[in-house]
């Protein structure tokens, strides 16, 4: 649910913020209440590894390199994480794969779930053997499998077919409790994400956590209209030698307005789900930066940070266009239609659409063709 109620948001964020005022290594912050989902974007530099935690149960995606393994199992004990009832490796990349190896030699492990493909990498092997000795057998689920998880659910999006590109072969998943819902998208790159479009399926998501870190080979215009999410987190490294994000991604979601949080800027980022409104540990930093601008910056203040603001998410510079036509006659109101994605909007920079490859028609035509108003601007 994307209209999220501004008291309740600020108050829940309150209570969030205070149970993390010690440091993030030493407190556990979990989903106490009932309906309570918490999702935690952990800081490993540049890999990515998210921990989930609801109803008692957790679910880990990805774990990092092996140099922040010791972290992750740290991390995950401080959130009093004895079993991890679901383990999914995106794919086997070593900054995803790395540290699943030791969490597997330190916690009981119910179900992992993984790409079907083989890696050529040593590190591969010793994850298969390491599940093997602890006679755990990886699962390879199909695009569409569901499975129940806490006070939710979460759907296997990809892939859809096996590819030569390591990346290609993520597992995605999105994530629903209640109204709310998170997209996971390991290095998915455009292939990925245009397969997943062409199924049809739901990719409308609350949260999207960026393939690839970022980089210029995700994050497409037509995925971002096909999941319209209100947040995107990016899990990178401070000074990453690939230079993500990449300028043109940074500039898809500053053109969309969608507020951003990034560990390279701000560390681990923690949402809380009720299912129906979500609360984060902190405020966007909404650094729409390249990761390569940001080394050249490094030591100059010319950063270009948009600060949000509770009142208005939408805080990054819009772009000018001409007013619609927002009479209350339905059957002449002019609306605005995405070159993809299902929803109808109030104007072309809702930040839920790609601005320049909108086009206008009558409420009354879209309502015909089987669109819906998108939620964030009506």
């Amino acid at each position: 649910m994307k209209k999220q109620s501004k008291l309740m948001t600020f108050l829940m964020s309150l209570l969030l913020a205070f149970m993390l005022a010690v440091p993030g290594n030493a407190v556990s912050t979990q989903a106490a209440g009932q309906g309570d989902m918490a999702v935690h974007f952990i800081d490993v530099g540049q890999g990515l590894a998210i921990l989930v935690q609801s109803g008692g149960e957790n679910l880990l995606y990805d774990g990092g390199n092996r140099a922040h393994a010791d972290e992750v199992v740290q991390y995950l004990k401080n959130q009093q994480v004895e079993t991890i009832d679901y383990m999914i490796s995106s794919h086997y990349d070593e900054d995803h794969l790395g540290g699943l190896v030791k969490c597997l030699d330190n916690f009981e492990v119910e179900h992992v779930l993984g790409s079907d493909y083989v890696h050529t990498s040593d590190l591969f092997n010793t994850f298969m053997n390491t599940a093997t000795a602890h006679a755990i057998i990886v699962e390879y689920p199909s695009v569409g499998d569901t499975y129940e998880f806490g006070t939710g659910s979460f759907t296997v999006m990809a892939p859809d077919g096996i590819s030569q590109n390591s990346n290609d072969n993520s597992v995605v998943i999105r994530l629903v409790n209640g109204n709310n819902s998170f997209m996971f998208m390991g290095d998915a790159e455009e292939t990925s994400e245009q397969d997943m479009i062409s199924t049809g399926m739901n990719l409308d998501c609350d949260v999207l956590s960026l393939g690839h870190h970022g980089s210029a080979s995700s994050t497409s215009w037509d995925l971002l209209e096909a999941s319209t999410p209100s947040w995107a987190v990016i899990s990178c490294g401070q000074d990453n030698s690939y230079g993500h994000p990449a300028a043109s991604t940074m500039e898809k979601l500053r053109d969309m307005n969608i507020p951003v949080y990034r560990t390279d800027d701000q560390g681990t980022i923690i949402a809380l789900s009720d299912g129906d409104t979500i609360s984060w540990n902190q405020e966007p930093c909404n650094d729409y930066t390249a990761g390569d601008a940001k080394q050249q910056s490094a030591n100059s203040d010319t950063s270009q940070v948009a600060q949000y603001s509770s009142e208005d998410t939408a805080s990054a510079p819009a772009v000018e266009t001409e007013t619609p036509d927002t009479s209350s006659d339905t059957q002449g109101r002019t609306v605005w239609i995405s070159a993809t994605g299902s929803k109808y909007h109030s104007r072309p920079d809702c930040g839920n659409m790609n601005p320049n490859k909108a086009t206008q028609e009558t409420e009354a035509q879209a309502l015909s063709q089987g669109y819906e108003a998108c939620k964030k601007c009506w």
